[in-house]
């Protein structure tokens, strides 16, 4: 059972169960990738909702690194996931959310409709762990 404290989700790739986190060297290899300067650059690039297939590859195979498997971005971009582009998207999804948090409003600064608050990932009360909120 993934820890979600921890930032892990749990995710059938390749027909298997699979654990996967964001690790702060999983973060650190997504910066290069992304070639962001730092943890905010790289959540707001994340917070535009526009990834290529390659950039879920990256984020799925650092994910599954920082888990503890041993696994390149060329054998990640070979796995199956039932579900097809979708559901590798929704992997995706689902580690950044458990990784940076979001997709709630922030009530306080909630606009009309209960619709996040304005000024990107990092809108609204600041987090107890730098760089996520």
């Amino acid at each position: 059972m993934p820890n979600a404290r921890r930032g892990e989700i749990e995710a059938e790739i390749g027909g298997s169960r699979r654990r996967l986190v964001l690790t702060l060297g999983a973060l650190a290899e997504l910066e290069a990738h992304f070639e962001a300067g730092d943890l905010v650059e790289l959540a707001e690039r994340f917070g535009t909702g526009r990834l290529a297939a390659r950039d879920l590859v990256a984020v799925i195979a650092a994910g599954l690194r920082g888990a503890g498997e041993t696994i390149t971005d060329h054998e990640v971009s070979r796995l199956a996931v039932a579900g097809g582009a979708a559901a590798y998207a929704r992997i995706v999804s689902d580690l950044l959310t458990a990784t940076f948090g979001g997709g709630e409003p922030v009530p306080a600064a909630a606009g009309e409709g209960g619709q996040a608050a304005p000024g990107g990932p990092f809108a609204g009360p600041p987090s107890p762990f730098p760089g996520t909120r």
